[in-house]
């Protein structure tokens, strides 16, 4: 009974879940608005990047946290002097 129902009555779900666009874009930007979009998203970035790169610089000299290889060269480079051997 139920599927013969569905047959002859057929439901209209497809349309309405559908997502594709009708056209094409309804909001285009201009090229200088993405360039103006994507000039703040670097700088962004960047700001996040440097703060980050400072507090770990606050850090290892707090000695909050352990130095890689890298920092321990620059923060201490008499670790590596193999004069004293």
């Amino acid at each position: 009974m139920g599927a013969e129902e569905e047959m002859q009555h057929p439901s209209n779900d497809n349309e309405s879940t559908s997502r594709e666009p009708d056209g094409p874009n309804p909001n285009p930007i201009t090229p200088a608005q993405f360039l103006a979009w994507k000039r703040r998203k670097d700088a962004d970035a960047s700001e996040r990047k440097a703060e980050a790169a400072r507090k770990r610089a606050e850090d290892i000299v707090a000695g909050r946290v352990q130095m890689n290889g890298r920092e321990l060269f620059i923060h201490e480079p008499w670790v590596f002097d193999n004069t004293q051997y």
